[in-house]
């Protein structure tokens, strides 16, 4: 029996919203990864269940390694189809925001989801949303949107409307958000609800391999670069940093998603607790932060225009790829400062 941490009234507001529309929008944020679109998927399936006509968009391309999810191939992309995208925004009736809390998060589609005149319903597990939605379903204390998506479900009596391909997207977003929960997942609740997945006919081990053992051998090659030309180790204060340039990047034949997991394996040696990856993009560099144990790196990710969960964030630069890391490795020099925030 879970917990019922979803509010009744959201609940019901959220039951009566369902009534009463027909044509919804989902939408979730750029560079999708696996919870965005386990979530996104999960929550398509159901609304078809219930015979709505559903339309999910996403701002930018996903990886590669995410495709095999059923529904993954009807998504609208934004970058590839904005005509399309804005078009099936402004004639939902209903529209969910699902994994993220604020509208920079969608990129270019933040102005056309601020003007749909749909109502709204926001369903995220990142703190602090400043969204104006009808229903704010936010919940930072779960691992994942796509478990929230389930409870979601579960909370409104429609547990039998969840369907295989449902099941899978929603354990394909739940692993992949918590390292194949390996990080923000001691809840037990979460293995029930593992559990009843696995009763609906999820292969747990076939979505693994899926998600986590098919890369190309060139993603192969830049992972073996990353570790052995490109990672920093500051034993004193526990921490390592891998950065990767656009040229290096190229060189390596990259295909979105590719890096993907890379800041985890810092954290597979002894004695580290803060592992940071920096990406550099055609027009930012991308910083994603990870920890083990109570360290805070959503507070180091805030000095990096970002913010997220106590042990995975992510953060953004507009500087050069030697002053990003500069300021990077200062910031981990004084890693103690953001360990007294609040």
């Amino acid at each position: 029996m879970l917990s019922k941490i979803i509010a009744e009234e959201a609940i019901s507001q959220s039951e009566k919203l369902l009534k009463k529309h027909n044509k919804i929008a989902i939408i979730t944020h750029i560079s999708p990864d696996g919870d965005a679109l386990g979530s996104s998927l999960g929550l398509y399936w159901f609304l078809k269940e219930l015979e709505k006509e559903v339309v999910v968009v996403v701002p930018n391309p996903f990886p590669n390694f995410l495709r095999w999810l059923d529904g993954s191939s009807d998504i609208v992309i934004f970058t590839e189809n904005r005509e399309l995208a804005e078009q099936k925004i402004k004639e939902a009736e209903l529209v969910f925001f699902l994994d993220f809390n604020t509208m920079n998060r969608i990129d270019g589609l933040k102005n056309i989801a601020i003007d749909a005149q749909g109502d709204k319903i926001l369903i995220d597990h990142h703190p602090h949303p400043d969204i104006f939605c009808n229903v704010k379903i936010s919940h930072p204390e779960v691992s994942s949107t796509s478990e929230l998506i389930f409870r979601f479900i579960c909370r409104m009596g429609l547990f039998p409307k969840i369907t295989l391909p449902a099941a899978e997207c929603i354990y394909a977003g739940m692993m992949t958000d918590t390292g194949n929960f390996s990080f923000n997942s001691q809840s037990p609740e979460i293995y029930s609800i593992i559990h009843e997945l696995l009763l609906l006919g999820i292969n747990k081990d076939e979505i693994y391999r899926k998600v986590y053992d098919t890369c190309s051998a060139d993603k192969m090659k830049l992972m073996g670069y990353c570790l052995s030309e490109k990672m920093q180790i500051f034993p004193e204060q526990k921490a390592a940093i891998i950065s990767l340039t656009l040229q290096e990047l190229e060189q390596f034949n990259y295909q979105v998603g590719d890096s993907e997991g890379f800041v985890n394996m810092p954290l597979s040696i002894e004695n580290i607790e803060i592992s940071i990856f920096v990406r550099q993009d055609k027009d930012k560099i991308k910083i994603s932060f990870r920890s083990q144990g109570d360290y805070p790196v959503n507070k180091m990710a805030e000095d990096f225009k970002g913010g997220g969960h106590l042990n995975a964030a992510g953060g953004e630069s507009y500087y050069s790829m030697e002053k990003t890391l500069t300021l990077l490795e200062e910031a981990v020099l004084h890693r103690e400062k953001y360990e007294n925030m609040e």
